[in-house]
């Protein structure tokens, strides 16, 4: 059973489809999360990338580990859809193997350092056993929204 399901993650991720990649947390701890994301074909990204030979794009892999890694951050902070987590770096990311539709990918985040308003994170990507992407992220803690003038 998820510890967290899609309605459950949009009370925490300002994130809406078609940029909301996560479906479900299986597991929450203070420093560690895992997430789900389901890779089906009516992904809008398989349309061009690559009409013939769908492949999941490497840089959507990685915008997935920082919403698990965004989900981690904001789920105890209040009012968090006006305090967005904004991806400030990513190290070290390695790309070890394709993800195509059908593929479920299993998103391991851990706490490497955290502050009041960052946090970097290691991460993990598998498809079943195998690993697909790594990386190291920093995530900053956004200042509430402000409406833009």
């Amino acid at each position: 059973m998820p510890i967290l399901d899609v309605l459950a993650i949009q009370e925490i991720l300002p994130h809406r489809y078609p940029m909301l990649l996560v479906d479900r947390v299986l597991e929450l701890e203070p420093d560690r999360i895992v997430g789900i994301k389901n890779v089906t074909v009516n992904e809008p990204f398989f349309v061009g990338h690559f009409p013939h030979y769908p492949v999941m794009p490497g840089v959507l892999i990685v915008e997935s580990m920082a919403q698990v890694a965004g989900i981690l951050i904001l789920k105890d902070i209040p009012d968090s859809k006006n305090r967005p987590v904004l991806l400030a770096s990513i190290n070290s990311a390695k790309f070890r193997n394709q993800v195509v539709p059908g593929d479920q990918l299993r998103i391991e985040m851990k706490v490497i350092k955290r502050r009041s308003s960052l946090a970097v994170m290691a991460g993990v990507a598998k498809v079943g056993d195998t690993v697909v992407a790594e990386a190291e992220l920093m995530c900053v803690l956004a200042d509430p929204a402000k409406p833009r003038t």
